[in-house]
């Protein structure tokens, strides 16, 4: 078969300014018609996504390093020839195209390599939140019915009920029992020649936070250059840097950043859990150049003595990339004061990925905002009933653009107004055309004819030199149908009370929105992606 590269190249690239980001970023490289022809073919035949990905790696970097965790080093050609092994491994065991693969795993090679090899057979592949509760697994996988479960040993005890015809175990830290089929084994014992080109590619299936209720599943394809020139259109990200993914890669953030890696040619640092000061030391050991975060991680990392971030100055870090939760208070000013401007914070949801992004000058002149639609993206405000919001005032978030999910996998989707998808927020733009985020539109209360947003208020209890972090849900009130309720964690050795948080409260923002209750917790119950669960504190 004879492939036009330069075709199947033109299409993947759709416009000059696509071109153009993608010639920055290093991606677009001056290759031989040789090389090329095979990477044009590559494309042509496997897609964009990690099946795709990895071959194309593999040929253009064979012997470069392309991931290190806690096992130690991959190049890319390892990382091939590894998932080409476990997918045939698979294969043996009744895994094909159209099949679902679940993946219960932590931040390792393991969760990356079950990925590429389940893309590699065409099957689907179903994350799941390592914070899930037993119940919730099993509500997921009855739905789902996966032909194979990958998982972490630890989360063992919790699929005690689950059904599965195959099961693989992922990472383990004491020797398997006889008879577990492991990552490993299926590895060792695979063939690492080239499989078949699948009948149809693989899909992704991330879960919504589930901070509201029971998670959902948000259906995606391979992503597109489009997709990613977007992203990188504000975020400076760079060919064949080394990256550090805090951020948990079952999360639509850290997904994100894994499929960023297959064009990018990241090398990807991992670990499986998230340690503040682990965090600075590997980054600093292994000399990355970016670090993706959730803001909560941002928080953890500001609590440590001045002495230890000041001995980690993340001198070789150009980029730091926040999602997964608005940034409370003044923590984007503290956290660029500690380690410099390079923090990029971005807003977006698993239904719609990224919306808009908050460049380190946006941070600086604002810093709650979520900044402005990249290349490829319009967010609009909307009100109750359909109508555009001047500039100012609040609104119902909606976005467009080409990387909006196909529907959830039991059905149904979100609001669409002109094409555009509803968000779930509220959010008002600044004359200058960024975007601040009020909250969820079911957050909002109205308290004695007023109207409340409890994001305001949080960021106002945070900004108290006391108080670490807060959080505020609305509850009834027989006098003025709803207040407002405040919870707060307070620096070690702070002795600030209610009347004083209150206080605070009172000289900053108007008297109707000042909390009737501050409550003092130990810390705010938290999902594994760091968004405050809510619903609990309402019945706290």
């Amino acid at each position: 078969m004879v492939i036009d590269s330069k075709a199947v190249l033109g299409k993947l690239v759709q416009t000059p300014r696509v071109a153009a980001v993608l010639a920055q970023t290093g991606v677009v490289q001056p290759y031989g018609p040789r090389r090329l022809a095979r990477l044009a073919s590559t494309v042509a035949r496997w897609g964009t996504g990690p099946a795709g990905g990895y071959r194309s790696l593999a040929t253009r970097f064979p012997d470069e390093v392309g991931l290190v965790d806690e096992l130690g080093a991959l190049t890319f050609g390892q990382v091939h020839r590894r998932t080409n092994a476990l997918a045939h491994g698979l294969a043996a065991r009744g895994i094909g195209a159209g099949d679902a693969v679940a993946v219960l795993c932590r931040n390792h090679r393991g969760f990356v390599e079950a990925t590429v090899a389940a893309a590699k057979l065409g099957a689907d592949v179903l994350y799941l939140n390592t914070a899930f509760a037993a119940p919730q697994i099993e509500s997921v996988l009855k739905t789902a019915e996966p032909a194979a479960l990958v998982h972490d040993e630890e989360f063992a005890p919790l699929l005690a009920g689950v059904d599965v015809d195959t099961r693989v175990v992922a990472w383990h830290d004491d020797p398997p029992a006889d008879g577990t089929v492991t990552l490993e084994s299926l590895i060792a014992a695979g063939d690492t020649g080239d499989l078949v080109v699948p009948e149809q590619q693989s899909r992704t299936v991330i879960l919504t936070s589930g901070t509201t209720g029971t998670p959902k599943g948000a259906s995606r394809s391979a992503g597109s250059l489009d997709a990613a020139a977007s992203l990188l259109s504000v975020l400076p990200l760079r060919r064949r840097w080394s990256t550090h993914i805090a951020a948990p890669l079952f999360h639509t953030w850290g997904w994100a950043h894994f499929q960023l890696s297959l064009l990018l040619g990241s090398t990807l640092v991992l670990r499986r859990k998230f340690d503040p000061f682990d965090c600075l030391e590997t980054v600093s050991i292994q000399g990355c150049d970016s670090l993706v975060v959730i803001p909560v991680m941002m928080q953890r990392i500001l609590e440590l003595p001045r002495e230890v971030t000041r001995a980690f100055d993340l001198e070789t870090v150009k980029a730091v990339a926040a999602s997964g939760s608005a940034l409370p208070g003044d923590l984007a000013l503290r956290w660029m004061d500690t380690f410099g401007d390079t923090l990029y914070n971005i807003y977006g949801s698993t239904e719609c990925a990224w919306a808009t992004i908050a460049a380190p000058r946006d941070l600086r002149a604002a810093p709650g905002t979520a900044g402005r639609p990249p290349l490829g993206t319009v967010v609009r405000l909307y009100d109750d009933s359909g109508a555009p919001v001047p500039t100012g005032e609040v609104g119902r978030v909606f976005v467009g653009n080409s990387m909006l999910f196909e529907g959830y996998t039991g059905g149904g989707g979100k609001d669409t107004i002109d094409g555009l998808m509803a968000t779930g927020d509220l959010g008002r733009f600044d004359a200058d055309g960024r975007l601040f985020i009020e909250g969820r539109d079911d957050e909002m209360i109205v308290s004695g004819g007023e109207n409340v947003f409890p994001q305001e208020v949080e960021d106002c209890l945070a900004r108290h030199p006391d108080v670490v972090e807060a959080a505020a849900v609305g509850v009834d009130d027989p006098d003025f149908g709803q207040r407002l309720r405040a919870f707060v964690v307070l620096r070690e050795g702070a002795d600030a009370d209610e009347e004083s948080l209150q206080a605070h409260v009172k000289a900053h923002l108007a008297r109707y929105k000042v909390p009737r209750e501050v409550v003092v917790l130990p810390e705010l119950p938290r999902n594994a992606t760091g968004k405050v669960l809510k619903r609990e504190l309402a019945h706290a």
